[in-house]
């Protein structure tokens, strides 16, 4: 029986992004244009990105309804107004691999478009040549998911309720998975994308022993890991804190491993679970008003409280670099819990 709690009333994810002006046509039916919305985008236009281009980080926040907002943290853009996901666009630059962007539109209080901004979902070059191949509005919700949805990849080895330890993709929903909380619990839904691994999609690599982990650990980049801090942070708060990969990240034995394609999987329990891959504690995914488009809706039809039932794990505390001393890295966290 799912467990029956109160309601995430939002969800929130920073993202980087382009203003549309800084993305303009320099050869086509729309010359010296700036990018546009679905209606007004023609194919075959080839757009360049201007030099020293910003990448801003922009920052929404999602309701159960489905609205999205731009968050008061935001860097870009005004907190509180609407944000439409407008489509998905498929690029192909004058030399390298086809790259996808998001198209976001910020709302004013009168319904009249505001802003513009450009998501890649590869890293785009400026002063390059890109021709638009494809507009589509199908897919971006689920896009904009695969974003926020935390995952492992292809040949992690997930802890079962007996110890055995498993690779990931050999698991199957009903499977007993090992959670740090709450013993023993079925997966409800295994999900599986695959993605080039460059920019926003790039995993983490923490290699072997880096974590106390006796085999190398590929995560997306947002995934948060619980760890023991070091001493001198042990003394800010809870002896146990939880941090994303890309924070992690020291260049050494943490790095972002960029290039090529990824497999990603998703595992989803009745509640959001703290679970240990390759002996390293983890969390599942938290299903929230973001990451709940990257499932089927017949998982959805079948299970209609599993939305309520999810809350962020309570066990650990959130560590962001801000907490960090002056020139004490957060690659100094180098226990597991367990």
């Amino acid at each position: 029986m799912l467990t029956q709690l109160h309601q995430t009333p939002i969800a929130a994810q920073t993202l980087p992004v382009f203003a549309a002006a800084d993305f303009r046509v320099e050869m086509g039916a729309n010359l010296g244009d700036s990018l546009g919305v679905y209606d007004d985008l023609h194919l075959d236009d080839v757009y360049q990105l201007a030099r020293n281009a910003p990448l801003r980080q922009i920052r929404l926040t999602a309701r159960m309804d489905g609205r999205l907002t731009l968050d008061h943290a935001t860097a870009i853009g005004t907190p509180g107004a609407r944000l439409h996901l407008d489509c998905l666009l498929t690029l192909m630059p004058d030399i390298g691999a086809n790259v996808e962007v998001l198209v976001m539109v910020e709302v004013d209080d009168d319904g009249l478009i505001a802003a513009i901004y450009l998501l890649p979902l590869s890293p785009l070059r400026p002063q390059t040549g890109y021709t638009l191949v494809r507009k589509t509005r199908e897919g971006t919700h689920q896009q904009l998911a695969q974003l926020a949805c935390v995952s492992f990849t292809r040949g992690t080895h997930i802890t079962l309720d007996t110890g055995a330890q498993r690779p990931i993709e050999d698991l199957v929903a009903g499977d007993r998975v090992l959670t740090r909380d709450d013993g023993a619990q079925e997966v409800r839904w295994i999900g599986q994308c695959t993605s080039r691994a460059v920019g926003e999609m790039a995993p983490i690599l923490i290699r072997a022993g880096a974590l106390n982990n006796e085999n190398d650990l590929l995560v997306s980049p947002d995934h948060r890991l619980l760890v023991h801090p070091r001493r001198d942070i042990r003394r800010r708060g809870r002896p146990e804190h939880l941090v994303r990969a890309r924070e992690l990240v020291n260049g050494i034995d943490i790095i972002v491993q960029s290039g090529g394609f990824v497999d990603y999987f998703q595992l989803l329990f009745d509640r959001h679970q703290i679970i240990f891959a390759e002996g390293i504690a983890a969390e599942s995914l938290l299903l929230d008003p973001l990451t709940r488009a990257a499932l089927p809706q017949e998982n959805l039809n079948r299970t209609p409280g599993l939305l309520l039932g999810h809350q962020r794990v309570a066990s650990g505390l959130d560590v962001r670099p801000a907490l960090m001393d002056r020139g004490q890295s957060v690659s100094g966290l180098k226990r597991r819990a367990m």
